[in-house]
């Protein structure tokens, strides 16, 4: 299907993520309900919460000329933040740096993990007819080898009523640290959580205050969203 992104000027102050506890910089989602998100219960759902799937992969990399991403850790989790899938996956190339600054991620956590070719069964059925949220899609689902229908995505690197809001060019990509910081008011990173579980919710939390902004768009026949790089268009069906 062909997305034409909308032309329309949708510029808006979204709403403060409520806490649980005034101490604590990250939602307890545990307990978490979607009102907990920004999210207006009473507010009319397009889809129910059960077709929203939000996604996050870490990556390491492996080669000797160049260095290429390869899927190390994969995070799905429900609408409502609640951990659907978090693993390692065993490298099926032998990795040249491991980003353990950035993902934690040492040889001894992948040696043993799931190979890749079960977690990418096991997400692809789990993402499959569902609504994929999150930050970069196109990442994921290229480090998993996967395609998803490009209507059923809802990238917040893309959205482009983030990027006017904040002032920035439409082919502007705005970190997700930024986003998070700016339209929920808190820091991501320096919660104790595991790294992607963290990004994936965050994510999350930021459609999840718009929810009825973005999917009333679409509703329409518009897209509110930048179209993906070209060269990931093998991952969108």
């Amino acid at each position: 299907m062909a997305l034409h992104p909308t032309q329309k000027d949708y510029v808006f102050q979204l709403p403060a993520l409520t806490l649980d506890s005034m101490t604590s910089s990250t939602p307890n989602y545990a307990n978490a309900g979607p009102a907990q998100a920004g999210t207006n219960s009473r507010a009319q759902r397009f889809f129910p919460p059960e077709r929203y799937v939000a996604a996050q992969a870490q990556y390491v990399y492996y080669g000797i000329v160049s260095r290429l991403p390869m899927v190390a850790r994969v995070t799905l989790t429900d609408y409502r933040g609640t951990v659907l899938l978090d693993t390692c996956v065993r490298p099926t190339q032998p990795v040249c740096d491991y980003r353990t600054a950035e993902t934690g991620l040492q040889p001894h956590h992948l040696a043993e993990a799931p190979v890749f070719i079960d977690v990418q069964r096991q997400v692809a059925s789990i993402i499959r007819d569902k609504i994929l949220v999150g930050y970069a899609l196109w990442d994921f689902l290229s480090v998993m080898g996967l395609s998803h229908p490009a209507i059923n995505t809802r990238d917040t690197a893309l959205f482009m009523s983030f990027r006017r809001t904040l002032g920035h060019k439409p082919t502007t990509m705005i970190p997700l640290e930024t986003l998070v910081k700016h339209f929920m008011g808190r820091d991501i990173g320096q919660s104790g959580d595991i790294p992607q579980v963290e990004r994936a919710r965050a994510a999350l939390d930021l459609f999840r205050s718009c929810e009825q902004t973005w999917e009333g768009i679409i509703a329409t026949g518009a897209w509110p969203c930048a179209l993906p790089p070209t060269e990931y268009r093998r991952c969108f069906t």
